[in-house]
């Protein structure tokens, strides 16, 4: 799920319940292989963080440029977002500075407001995050943020860099339906914790890791806009956990991004987890619009 600065925000579901995810798990520091992935920090006015009176709270999520100043996230990562979706900025170093952000119990419990001007001010003023502009598919709806997925943020400056990802065509992944083998493996690419329940370990470091497809059906049923791929070792090399949202999945060995994770079912990172599809027709034709 999109991960709460400081705060796991997981607690209080059900350990079988779905909710927006991942970050990468038993994998491998990724350096400089994806330099077009990115984190994302956040803002959003309505949401709950207990240690103040006063709502507003602190996210972060993955995602990947498509050119240079386009970023690929989850519809989650991008909803909801302060002051007209700017209050969103981005970093693509290997491990982002968050040492410029004063600590979170430096400020009184009704002092939510303070702490915003402060962070802004901070991320505003560092060479290290590029502010940006944030929107959600337009059919996203909270209570059913699986059917539409989907993010981009637009970049007030240019990230410039000699690749950029690509998104699959329309239909990519249906060869995989009847097509699987050893070497049919995808890598996903994110920031966030690298265990989940009830250890949370690790976090904001630049994660990769080798997946298998498990189904083109989707967790509960959701066939046509979500795919699993393994997160459990065994059934591959890794995968995902909580605090990655958007991150993106590539074809192994290629820059084409077939999916953003979108989210987990099971809390021990275990399990194969949902991924939103973005060869689908209405992911292109979101994603076409901010290209």
């Amino acid at each position: 799920m999109r991960r709460i600065m400081t705060l796991i925000a997981v607690a209080v579901l059900a350990l079988t319940m779905a909710s927006p995810a991942s970050a990468i798990t038993d994998g491998s520091p990724d350096g400089d292989v994806h330099p077009m992935v990115g984190q994302l920090l956040f803002y959003v006015p309505d949401e709950i963080d207990d240690r103040f009176t006063d709502p507003g709270a602190w996210f972060t999520c993955s995602g990947t440029l498509l050119d240079e100043d386009t970023l690929l996230t989850a519809g989650h990562c991008a909803f909801g977002i302060g002051h007209g979706g700017t209050d969103v900025w981005v970093s693509f170093s290997e491990e982002p500075d968050f040492s410029i952000l004063p600590s979170s119990l430096s400020f009184a419990p009704d002092g939510n407001d303070d702490r915003y001007l402060a962070w802004s001010t901070e991320l505003n003023g560092s060479s290290d995050w590029t502010r940006g502009d944030a929107v959600a598919h337009p059919d996203y709806a909270e209570e059913t943020f699986v059917l539409a997925d989907v993010g981009i943020v637009t970049l007030d400056e240019d990230f410039v860099l000699d690749e950029y990802a690509t998104v699959a065509d329309e239909g990519y992944l249906e060869q995989f339906a009847t097509r699987r083998g050893p070497d049919q493996r995808f890598t996903a690419v994110g920031y966030g914790l690298e265990s989940g329940f009830p250890r949370f370990d690790g976090g904001d470091t630049r994660m990769q890791a080798t997946m298998k497809l498990v189904s083109l059906n989707g967790a509960y049923g959701l066939g046509g806009v979500s795919v699993t791929f393994s997160s459990n070792p065994g059934r591959g090399q890794g995968g995902t956990c909580f605090g990655d949202s958007g991150g993106p999945v590539f074809e192994a060995g290629t820059t084409t991004v077939v999916a953003v994770t979108s989210f987990g079912i099971s809390f021990n990172c275990v399990e194969p987890g949902g991924y939103y599809r973005v060869d689908t027709e209405p992911a292109q034709d979101f994603i076409v619009d901010y290209l």
